[in-house]
C-alpha cells in the first residue's frame, strides 16, 4: 500500500554517495526517476543497469558511481517514494479516526500518482522472491503499517486490551483491501473507485468493532 511511510534512511557503507556540485546533485535525482520508472514497469529483475544508464544519458559505471550497486539504487528509489509521502503528510502523523481517514485520502491521492502504485504494486509483489533486497524494506513497512492502522482503530473504538487482537485482524484487512484495490485500478481504473472502497471497509469494520459508536443507528 503505497501510504504512511515507515522510513528507514540508508547509512554507512551501504548509503549512497553524496554529490558535491549542483550538477552532480541533479544527476543524481535524474538516476532515482528513470530507476524509479524502470523498477515500476518491468520489476527489479528484470530491469537492467544498462537500460537505465542507457535513458539517463550515462555508462553503467557512471550510475554505480553514485550508487554503488543495484540494490543501492532500489532501495534508495524506495526511501524516495516514502520522503514523497512523508512530505504529503506534513510533520505530525495523525491519530485514531484521522489516521483512518488519512487512509481514505491516501487512495485517492494515489488515483492521480500511477508510477509510484505500480512501482508499489510490483516490487511488493515480488519481493516474496527468495533474496530479493527489497524483502527487509517491505517486511518492515507492513510491520509498522499494521502497527500504525492496529493503534488508530483501537484509539477510535476506544477497545479495551482484552480486544486488542481484533484491531491487529482489522488492520490486516484494511491494508489487504487497500493493496488489493491497487492491483486492480492498475488493470481496470475506470471500474475501481479505491477511496470509495476504502472509506466502505475503514467504515464497516469501525461499525463492526465498536457498535455504540459507529454502528447505524449513531448516524447524525
Amino acid at each position: 500500500m503505497s501510504n504512511q511511510s515507515v522510513s528507514r534512511p540508508a547509512r554507512g557503507p551501504a548509503a549512497p554517495r553524496t554529490p558535491r556540485s549542483p550538477e552532480a546533485r541533479q544527476r543524481q535525482q535524474d538516476i532515482l526517476a528513470i530507476a524509479m520508472d524502470t523498477f515500476a514497469a518491468r520489476g527489479y529483475n528484470n530491469a537492467s543497469l544498462a537500460e537505465i544508464a542507457d535513458r539517463v544519458g550515462l555508462t553503467q559505471a557512471g550510475v554505480l558511481h553514485y550508487f554503488r550497486s543495484k540494490a543501492l539504487l532500489l532501495t534508495s528509489v524506495l526511501e524516495l517514494r516514502d520522503q514523497r509521502d512523508i512530505e504529503q503528510l506534513g510533520p505530525d502523523r495523525p491519530q485514531g479516526l484521522d489516521f483512518l481517514r488519512h487512509l481514505v485520502n491516501t487512495a485517492l491521492r494515489n488515483a492521480e500518482r500511477e508510477g509510484i502504485v505500480r512501482l508499489y504494486a510490483v516490487l511488493s509483489a515480488e519481493s516474496v522472491t527468495d533474496d530479493h533486497p527489497a524483502q527487509d524494506y517491505f517486511r518492515d513497512r507492513y510491520d509498522g503499517l499494521r502497527a500504525f492502522v492496529a493503534d488508530a482503530l483501537r484509539e477510535a473504538c476506544e477497545l479495551p486490551a482484552d480486544r486488542a487482537e481484533s484491531a491487529d485482524n482489522a488492520a490486516n484487512a484494511i491494508i489487504a483491501v487497500m493493496d488489493g484495490l491497487q492491483v486492480q485500478w492498475l488493470l481496470a481504473p475506470e471500474s475501481v473507485d479505491m477511496a470509495a472502497s476504502t472509506d466502505l471497509v475503514v467504515t464497516s469494520l469501525l461499525a463492526t468493532l465498536a457498535p455504540e459508536r459507529f454502528g447505524p443507528h449513531t448516524a447524525g
